[in-house]
């Protein structure tokens, strides 16, 4: 029997777990392009401080998805806001999910998707016009994700090593 999966808004006492994942979600696109994405370790501990002063932002929404069953346990995070106008980044007010991560043994089974649907609805609750991610190129299975919730593609981001 596959455990049931529930997203709830995360407490401060959820944070180390979090923290692993948002450290994880680093090492995962670290692996993919270590000339693109920084990592520098250790990452939990400033992971965990600014995630924690985030549930106070009222603007802020971070979201676990909870394995149920005899053993309850965490297995992915999401982690959107609420941003102001970006100038640089030709970008209007709007809603942006910075992260998402699910632990590889729940990964299928719904959580992302769970963890999408949540934030999306977090984000529209505080006024949001729209939501906008951006995704590793090498992250077909994210993408797919996305997709399926009617994300589209609107900017592709180049890299050229010096």
């Amino acid at each position: 029997m596959i455990p049931s999966i529930q997203a709830r808004p995360a407490e401060r006492a959820d944070m180390p777990e979090v923290a692993r994942f948002a450290a994880q979600l680093v090492r995962l696109h670290h692996a993919m392009d270590p000339h693109r994405f920084l990592c520098l370790e250790p990452l939990e501990p400033g992971y965990e401080r600014w995630l924690t002063s985030e549930l106070d932002n009222p603007g802020a929404a971070i979201v676990v998805a909870e394995r149920g069953g005899a053993d309850p346990a965490l297995v992915g995070y999401a982690y959107g806001r609420r941003e102001p106008r970006d100038w640089m980044s030709l970008r209007d007010a709007c809603g942006v999910l910075h992260d998402i991560y699910v632990a590889e043994p729940a990964r299928r089974l719904g959580a992302g998707a769970l963890l999408v649907e949540v934030v999306i609805a977090r984000l529209r609750d505080l006024g949001a016009p729209r939501v906008v991610l951006t995704t590793a190129t090498q992250n077909a299975a994210a993408q797919r994700l996305f997709e399926r919730f009617g994300f589209r593609r609107t900017m592709i981001e180049m890299t050229l090593e010096l």
